[in-house]
């Protein structure tokens, strides 16, 4: 299998009707399904400007991050980490999909019109970010931008 078709694999797999999520992507004119995070991922939803810094700091401690999903306008980011996280974390002004949730999913390796698109798609392999290791990216990125936003007040 390709590995955009063990992606597709691997987030259908969460999917009540695997077979259904997958028509759904291909007759959905956005490419979007919508699957539950909270079995095999969680999702953090960051605001944008924190989550570009935030994967820009992940790359470069990391050959890649687990997957990535940016919303319309990169208003959001979604960064996928263990499930079981989202009941856990205690971060200010973080968004977080866990069980009970549900998120809008693009197919991977397929570009969607003008909505949810992937930075880092799924591999297939199962891979996530550690949200220890997130957490420290975050709080580096938020310190570079509160620099450059005083930077910029001067």
């Amino acid at each position: 299998m390709t590995g955009t078709n063990t992606a597709v694999e691997w987030l259908a797999s969460v999917a009540p009707d695997p077979q259904a999520c997958r028509r759904e992507w291909e007759r959905n004119p956005l490419g979007v399904a919508l699957l539950p995070a909270g079995s095999a991922w969680d999702v953090l939803i960051l605001p944008g400007q924190l989550g570009y810094r935030t994967l820009d700091v992940l790359t470069r401690v990391l050959d890649r991050p687990g997957p990535v999903l940016v919303d319309f306008g990169d208003e959001r980011m979604g960064f996928f980490v263990p499930p079981g996280t989202a009941t856990r974390w205690l971060g200010t002004g973080i968004r977080t999909a866990g069980a009970g949730t549900w998120i809008v999913v693009p197919y991977p390796g397929r570009s969607s019109p003008g909505g949810v698109r992937w930075l880092v798609p799924p591999d297939g392999s199962g891979m996530l970010t550690d949200p220890a290791l997130l957490e420290l990216a975050m709080h580096e990125a938020a310190a570079w931008l509160a620099t450059e936003k005083d930077d910029s007040d001067d």
